[in-house]
Formats: C-alpha cells, structure tokens, sequence
C-alpha cells in the first residue's frame, strides 16, 4: 500500500455524547506523505529515505489538535523494516559462502581469509619493528646523555682539582713568604741587639755579645 498522496477528508469530526448532543467539532487536517520505496534487499548499499517526526509531518504548516499521525508512523515503520531486512540479509549472506556456497565462492572466501591473516600479521610485525626501533633510538638517546653526564662529571672533577691545585700552591706561596719575612724580622732583630749590646752602659763589663 503506498503512502503517496495520503489524505484525509477535511470533513468535520461529530462525536455525540451520552444525551445525542455534539460536543466538539475538530477539523481534520490533510496529511501528504510521501511514498515509502520498496527496498530491495541486496549487498550493495541502498539509500533509505529519511525518517518522519510523526508530530511535525511534511506538507503540514500548522499543527491542529485533531493531527493523525498514523502516515508517519507507517512510513517509519516501513523505513526500520526494510533497513532490518537489509541489515539481516547483510549478516547471513557473510557467512552463507564458506558453507553454502560454490567451489570459487569457498575458495574467493579462503583467500580472502588467508589475506586477511597476511595483513594482521604484517601489521604486527610493523608494530613490532617500530617498537624495537623506538626502543633501539631510546636506548641511543640514553647511552648519549649517560656518556655527556660522564664527560661532564670527568670535567667537574677535572677542574676541581686544578682549583684545588692552585689553591694549594697559593696557600704554601704566603705560607712561604711569611715565613721568609718572619726569619728577616728576626736577623732584624738580631743585628739591632748587637748594636745596642756595644754601649757600656748596657755591656759595661763586655761579657754580652
């Protein structure tokens, strides 16, 4: 049954109550639908036509109290009916080859297995290339920064012993010069003593020398 052209009469609705008296006259809206396609069910991908809100239908301007919705309702039925119907055909005829089918459709069927593994396979073993590369470049990367930490450390320890060097040969420098002034502020010492020793007064008798 199409749905192309659906209307509804336009005629008023009287509904008659318990005592034969109308109580409400609702004026009927016509309904334009547009017809559902019959789909065939097949491999190949099919465009559905779009669902319907059954409460804003195509054709109608203005929503009416008295708005039948069942053309839209029919129509979404038919639309989750025939994808149903493709969606099922689409998962029996996957596997209906292997066990169904001709010789060439098993064999079409084996081989597109057999592809199938390939590509897992070789795909895994790219995966497991690119680890061990990365791994391999990581391990590079290590072995770089721990020889520069090295050289480093041996650069550090390098100059510190040379400061170390230079503080020492600074520190016996003034170690050596004091003491070089201390034995002339003592010979000092000494001949101005012997100088003053020659005066009577002091060596009256000449014993101190």
């Amino acid at each position: 049954m199409s749905l192309r052209g659906v209307s509804l009469p336009s005629t008023p609705v009287v509904t008659w109550g318990k005592f034969n008296a109308p109580k409400r006259r609702c004026p009927i809206t016509p309904l334009y639908l547009p017809a559902v396609p019959t789909v065939a069910v097949s491999h190949t991908t099919s465009m559905f036509p779009p669902r319907l809100n059954p409460l804003h239908p195509p054709g109608v301007k203005r929503r009416t109290v008295s708005l039948e919705t069942w053309g839209a309702h029919h129509h979404n039925q038919q639309r989750v009916m025939n994808m149903q119907q493709k969606e099922y055909s689409r998962f029996h005829q996957g596997w209906r080859r292997p066990f169904y089918g001709t010789i060439t459709e098993k064999e079409e069927y084996r081989r597109e297995i057999r592809q199938l593994l390939k590509k897992q396979m070789s795909e895994k073993w790219a995966l497991q290339r690119e680890v061990l590369s990365s791994q391999s470049k990581e391990l590079e990367i290590l072995k770089e920064a721990d020889r520069t930490a090295i050289i480093q450390d041996v650069e550090k320890e390098r100059a510190k012993s040379l400061f170390l060097r230079r503080y020492r040969d600074e520190n016996k420098r003034l170690m050596e010069n004091k003491w070089q002034e201390n034995r002339l502020t003592r010979s000092l010492e000494t001949l101005k003593e012997r100088d003053l020793l020659q005066y009577n007064p002091i060596n009256w008798s000449g014993t101190l020398k």
